[in-house]
């Protein structure tokens, strides 16, 4: 049986909870004016649906995920009119205009935006932030499953399965996630068979030198780990337990010093005492963690900060876990924001336009909750997104969507 979209009740204002999103990321209707200038995408004519509604229309609908379409436009039209004034048609457009007028739009005003406006934020005092003077930044890469369209199926292709086939063709996507406030930050897509490895290098354009970068083993090879290092940014990676390592010094905390190496080529040349070139050299830190089975974990991180009087063993080993905080950052936008759903968009770009709209509205959310945070002896981290998320739909619609100017 078909499921009935839900129907919002009479007064509500969504372009309130729009406000937010922006307002929130100093994101004034003026700047995106400025980029659908700049990306030749301002309407010449006043349309039914000007350029600038369907762009936070497009916010909205990642507010509101099992709203109709038109129900969540004639929302977003009432409270624009006092921007646009008559240029807003009374008449809430039907469903193949509000696709035809994302379609113009595209996605990448929502990703210039999204790259523009969602940095970290978190404050240097409060907890979780920082590590030694570093901001702690966790690397990881998901999936979410797009509308299961014919484009969308040949774009970004079907996941395997042990049986049959899988239900929904599906997106890849890898994230750099601040630690102390679940902010993600470079966010990069593409199709289900582009490794995270591939997409992670362009995430770490993003990095720079007041960074440490935690990752998982997934991410740990030659050519990430220079990746990561190419900007500066330190580095704290998870590494395989079969992993050959050299042993060149041990260190007084346990740890000890050794070398990676571009291939076993060169590290073949190396051991026969031969000059070689791009070899890093690293510290290696493995220690063991009983869990709640009673079986017992190993681990073995490798990182570039080589003092062990300043970076101790156990400090570094107490520190990688919070790589965790990604894995809640990425629920936070699947299960939280997303409410587990399948992406609705049909057509490829307008996926890629979803998908950045969802990343836009949880950094404005997040960002919310570490403006509260400063106010206040907490942490962001210690805030609930599923409440701060809450809040924004219920309370906001009976504030002013914007000033009289």
């Amino acid at each position: 049986m078909a499921r009935t979209k839900a129907v919002l009740g009479e007064g509500s204002r969504l372009a309130d909870h729009l406000a937010v999103a922006y307002l929130a990321l100093n994101c004034p209707l003026e700047r995106v004016q400025q980029v659908l200038d700049e990306l030749g995408l301002q309407s010449r004519r006043r349309r039914d649906l000007p350029a600038e509604v369907v762009f936070f229309y497009t916010l909205a609908l990642c507010l509101y995920r099992t709203v109709a379409y038109e129900e969540v436009l004639r929302i977003v039209v009432e409270g624009l009119r006092a921007v646009f004034g008559d240029a807003i048609a009374d008449v809430v457009p039907t469903k193949g205009a509000i696709s035809r007028a994302r379609a113009r739009l595209g996605s990448l005003p929502l990703e210039r935006m999204y790259a523009e406006r969602i940095q970290v934020v978190g404050r240097e005092d409060k907890s979780g932030v920082m590590y030694k003077g570093l901001r702690v930044m966790a690397l990881d890469g998901s999936t979410l499953d797009v509308a299961d369209e014919k484009s969308n199926a040949q774009y970004y292709g079907y996941p395997g399965a042990s049986r049959g086939s899988s239900a929904c063709p599906q997106l890849r996507f890898a994230v750099l996630a601040e630690s102390g406030t679940h902010v993600m930050v470079g966010a990069q897509m593409g199709a289900y068979r582009v490794s995270e490895q591939t997409l992670a290098k362009d995430v770490l354009r993003c990095a720079d030198s007041s960074m440490l970068i935690l990752a998982d083993r997934g991410f740990a090879g030659y050519p990430m780990w220079c990746e990561a290092g190419r900007r500066g940014s330190k580095r704290l990676f998870r590494i395989r337990d079969n992993q050959v390592l050299p042993v060149l010094c041990e260190l007084p905390d346990g740890s000890y010093l050794s070398e990676i190496f571009p291939d076993l080529k060169t590290r073949r040349r190396a051991a026969k005492g031969k000059s070689v070139d791009g070899v890093e050299r690293v510290r290696i830190v493995e220690y063991e963690m009983n869990l709640e089975d009673g079986s017992i974990r190993t681990y073995r991180l490798m990182t570039d900060l080589q003092d062990d009087s300043k970076y101790p063993a156990h400090e570094l080993a107490s520190l990688y876990h919070r790589r965790w905080r990604v894995e809640m950052a990425l629920d936070e936008l699947k299960v939280h924001l997303n409410e587990n759903m399948t992406l609705r968009s049909k057509t490829p770009d307008l996926v890629r336009q979803e998908f950045y709209a969802l990343l836009f509205v949880h950094g404005a959310i997040r960002k919310l909750m570490a403006t509260a945070a400063n106010t206040s002896a907490q942490a962001a981290e210690a805030l609930s997104f599923t409440a701060a998320f809450r809040i924004v739909r219920r309370r906001l619609p009976g504030s002013v969507a914007f000033p009289p100017s």
